[in-house]
């Protein structure tokens, strides 16, 4: 009887999330700059990107984040980071984050929830490119880890996916929409920490699309972002 119970108070712990996400929120979040960007942004060209980040919380602290063209050519984003702000949020190995997305229309767009720590510990919970319209990219770039082109008819620009992603020290863990659908094999490690990262970014051209001329902003949506931890 007191071994059901024990196990039972675990399984409630276990459902208790550790982070909500509040975007709105100065001590969880830091916006428009991260050290995974050169300098801490506000541009990364060498990665094929055209952001030019932006702290204005109109691009991102109400969940929605949006990207506008500038008349330099480079595009004021939206990016939200656990990095340097007062909470200092890190996620831990083994640790399960759940996130819904919406997904942006716009070719050029380059949506992503990923994680960054000194130089690295990058586990990439999803990216989007609507010129692969029914795609999403999952990688792991922790011990050598592994990636995952990962189709389905569901997946679309303008609807809503369901991720959850658990960072297991020996295999990344992904599931879309309910359903399991990838797992490297190699994990992050037992020491694996890393913080959150929340942005949209804008192609350049090199590997994907970049926007049209006549496109002069996008956004995608980020909701129900929490992590748990057992």
């Amino acid at each position: 009887m007191i071994s059901q119970l024990l196990a039972r108070f675990r399984r409630n712990a276990a459902a208790a999330p550790v982070f909500t996400a509040d975007f709105s929120s100065t001590t969880q979040w830091v916006a428009g700059r991260s050290w995974a960007y050169p300098n801490g942004g506000p541009i990364n060209p060498g990665d094929n990107k055209l952001d030019y980040l932006t702290a204005d919380p109109a691009y991102s602290r109400s969940g929605t984040f949006r990207a506008t063209r500038r008349p330099d050519g480079k595009w004021d984003a939206g990016l939200l980071t656990t990095e340097g702000s007062k909470e200092g949020f890190l996620l831990r190995a083994e640790d399960v984050l759940e996130a819904r997305v919406r997904l942006p229309e716009e070719i050029g767009a380059w949506p992503a929830i990923w994680t960054w720590r000194d130089g690295g510990q990058e586990v990439d919970v999803f990216e989007y490119h609507p010129d692969n319209p029914d795609l999403l990219e999952l990688s792991n770039h922790v011990r050598g880890g592994g990636s995952h082109y990962y189709r389905n008819p569901a997946v679309e620009p303008g609807g809503w996916v369901d991720l959850k992603v658990r960072f297991g020290a020996r295999s990344v863990v992904w599931w879309v929409n309910g359903t399991r659908v990838y797992a490297d094999r190699s994990g992050v490690g037992r020491r694996w920490r890393a913080y959150i990262i929340v942005n949209l970014s804008v192609c350049a051209g090199r590997y994907h699309p970049a926007p049209e001329p006549g496109v002069t902003e996008m956004s995608y949506e980020v909701t129900d972002l929490r992590v748990y931890r057992s």
